[in-house]
């Protein structure tokens, strides 16, 4: 194993000798661009995705012409006064006495205004035993949940005095409060303790701190750099705070995998014997190549979500690719700078019962190696078993069922909220989450538009979509006016939709509909959900057409070959069908869900299938590029197929389950939490990479390649003048072995 001086070309590698060579400048310019960047980004303010950019439809259509008008929606309120034991109605002094203390009460903490008795508004339930006081939260609705302590707590003293009643408070601003506190900080603590899970699970593979802390730091700069540009571009795409947790949860998660390809190779090489200088110039033109090649295309999978017309999705989409650019320029810069640098100190901080690893550099994995000794031996039975293995998993997929989970499938019964909620749901249908008529005319006090108005009202019950009572408020000024409109089925998000689409498509156009220039789009919670289904199933196709499309190009581009290419495509959509599959079958289906707390859900969260699709497509790009990039890279070499094969799945096998179990660990703690989307979210990822880390990798991807043979490299004539992007090799050469005549012929470099 010399140390022979070689010309390698390409853009890692170019980018990894400057680093080499100048390497206290590579630092200072990134050390200059992460704090630039968040300097920038705080002086410009970030710009949060609006209500009216959320959605397009009739959602949107209703935030403009609220926001249009200046209406300030306040946060409200209702107090349900029920009676226990059923003995007591609405009409009986003591439940009256009860209602006028709680408005009484509510009055008297300065805290809130329109405060509604049932008596008045006839929120009365038809059994007589329940009644709703209505109010609204002073100030702005989007810190209500800051200022509405004292009304619950005057709620409580008036439930105190009244135990034959149950007295019991929700609304926006009171949900508000009781998520912050019961998983505001749960969840900020998962963010924040990936970062030691990841820094432990690193110590055990390099068995060095130093070594450890190198992936760790170009992550946290690569986010905090990320964080900066997503303020500069927020003024022309809007971010959100989901936008943030996600770019957190990519940043760490593609950080430290580059990283960790890169060091791994870079130790390996000086462990076969090479100089500093050329174990670096080596990994630069190896590794470094291939998290080129895949921060590409994991960047392109990002962008798919810009298709959505969803500015959310949007906001991820862009948030996520940032960060992937970022960290992928770091690996290949400072990373080769900082490695140049610490030489023999990147070993600095050994853990003693680790020590062996050190002089075990480069060697195989003996798991692997015996897995893949039978998977060579059998490919054929290989790929049917791993194939109709990872059929079996994906096939729940097929009946899935998306929806915005209701308050009830997103919390279980664990906090009092949720069954307060489902309380009101049960005594007054469609209640809590009402639909929301913005009506804009011309002259909201022309008779005929007030005709209109009393008419929809009336054909609202009569026609089945509501059963009242339906309430209309007047803003004079603005001539707009809001109808709230309980929907018949509640918490029932399809009994509701039906009702929805009744009042949409018949109680409408039969009335507002009637009268010119008056726009009245129908908004709320069961409106948003299903405008948000109908815009995400609108944009699967061409999602699904632009990342399959341009991550096949890359792939073509970067391995000029047809075969390495498509095979790459079909495994990772197996990956994501069996984490589909994984989520139905546990989430909607209830099998072992008790293992993850997911009883009762019933349905996937809207969101989620599209966004599982993107983000595993881009991070399962992550270990076919490492892994196909050294057995080409071998293949070049001049071993046979069969052995270039083994020599790349067992070689890499060290790094691919250390960047694994970095992920499903991460992603883990998000199947943690006690919200079921965030659930969703954190058992799909770590399914999917566990899946696409061994059964893909360790066994769909060598059995296939070996199948296949010298039909791996085949590209045909007519795509010969594409763009070489391949020539970021090795710069050993290894003379070849005789080839064997079912292996074909060796490959020219």
């Amino acid at each position: 194993m010399g140390n022979a001086d070689a010309r390698v070309r390409g853009l890692a590698a170019r980018a990894g000798g400057w680093s080499a060579r100048h390497r206290w400048a590579a630092v200072g310019i990134w050390v200059l661009f992460v704090v630039l960047a968040m300097g920038l980004g705080s002086a410009a303010g970030r710009v949060d995705v609006g209500d009216r950019d959320q959605l397009k439809g009739e959602t949107s259509t209703a935030a403009r012409i609220i926001e249009d008008a200046g209406i300030e929606e306040p946060a409200g309120e209702t107090v349900l006064v029920q009676a226990r034991d059923g003995g007591l109605t609405a009409t009986d002094r003591e439940f009256r006495s009860a209602v006028a203390a709680v408005v009484t009460a509510v009055q008297r903490t300065g805290e809130v205004t329109d405060v509604t008795s049932p008596y008045e508004s006839g929120t009365v339930s038809k059994d007589g035993r329940s009644a709703l006081v209505q109010f609204d939260v002073r100030g702005d609705s989007d810190t209500a949940g800051d200022r509405v302590e004292p009304v619950l707590k005057a709620v409580e003293e008036v439930q105190e005095e009244h135990e034959s009643l149950r007295i019991e408070e929700i609304g926006g601003a009171s949900m508000m409060k009781t998520f912050d506190d019961a998983f505001g900080d749960d969840f900020r603590k998962a963010e924040y303790s990936a970062v030691p899970v990841a820094l432990g699970i690193l110590l055990i593979a390099f068995g060095a701190l130093v070594a450890a802390l190198l992936p760790v730091a170009l992550a946290i700069t690569a986010i905090m750099a990320t964080m900066g540009l997503m303020g500069l571009v927020s003024h022309l795409q809007p971010m959100s705070e989901t936008a943030n947790s996600v770019m957190l949860l990519v940043g760490l998660a593609v950080g430290v995998d580059y990283c960790l390809f890169y060091l791994r190779r870079e130790r390996e090489e000086r462990a076969a014997g090479r100089d500093a200088q050329t174990a670096l110039r080596v990994a630069a033109a190896t590794s470094g190549r291939a998290i080129v090649v895949s921060g590409v295309t994991v960047c392109v999978a990002m962008a798919g979500m810009l298709f959505t017309g969803l500015a959310e999705f949007e906001a991820m989409g862009l948030a996520s690719l940032m960060v992937v650019a970022v960290a992928m320029v770091g690996s290949v810069t400072v990373l080769p700078a900082l490695l140049s640098l610490l030489g023999e100190r990147v070993e600095k901080g050994r853990l003693p019962f680790l020590r062996r690893r050190r002089t075990r550099g480069g060697s195989d994995s003996r798991f692997w190696s015996a897995v893949l000794k039978g998977v060579l031996a059998k490919p054929v039975l290989s790929v049917v078993v791993a194939t109709g293995a990872l059929l079996a998993v994906a096939a729940p997929a097929v009946g899935m069922k998306t929806q915005n989970l209701t308050l009830d499938q997103e919390f279980g019964d664990s906090l009092p909220i949720v069954q307060t909620y489902n309380r009101v749901n049960e005594a007054f249908p469609g209640g809590s989450e009402p639909a929301e008529v913005v009506v804009k005319a011309d002259d909201i006090n022309a008779p005929e538009v007030k005709a209109a108005l009393a008419d929809f009202r009336e054909r609202a019950i009569s026609s089945g979509a509501s059963r009242g009572p339906v309430e209309i408020r007047l803003h004079d000024q603005q001539n707009v006016a809001f109808v709230y409109v309980p929907l018949v089925g509640g918490s029932d998000q399809d009994a509701a939709a039906a009702s929805l689409e009744k009042l949409r498509d018949e109680v409408r156009p039969a009335t507002l509909g009637e009268v010119d220039g008056v726009e009245a789009p129908v908004t709320g919670q069961v409106a948003g959900s299903k405008d948000f289904n109908d815009q995400v199933v609108g944009s699967v196709v061409p999602v699904f057409a632009f990342v399959v499309v341009f991550a096949f190009l890359v792939m073509l581009l970067s391995f000029r070959s047809l075969t390495v290419a498509v095979t790459s495509i079909v495994l990772n959509l197996l990956s994501v069908g069996a984490a589909y599959g994984i989520l139905v079958a546990v989430f909607q289906h209830g099998w072992g869900a008790s293992l993850v707390g997911a009883e009762g859900v019933g349905a996937i969260i809207t969101w989620l299938p599209l966004f599982l699709f993107v983000i595993l497509f881009g991070l399962s790009t992550d270990y076919h590029v490492f892994v196909v990039s050294r057995i080409r890279e071998a293949r070049m070499r001049g071993r046979t197929t069969r052995d270039a094969v083994r020599h790349g799945v067992v070689t890499t096998a060290g790094v691919v389950t250390s960047a694994a179990v970095i992920m499903v660990a991460v992603f883990g703690i998000f199947g943690t939490l006690s919200m079921q989307s965030m659930k969703q979210m954190g058992v799909g990822l770590a399914a999917a990479v566990l899946i696409d880390a061994t059964v893909i990798r360790g066994v769909l991807l060598p059995a296939v390649m070996t199948l296949l043979g010298e039909r791996n490299w085949y590209l045909p004539k007519w795509l010969h003048r594409m763009p070489d992007l391949t020539h970021d090799e090795s710069p050993e050469a290894v003379a070849p072995p005789k080839a064997r005549e079912d292996e074909g012929e060796r490959v020219p470099v």
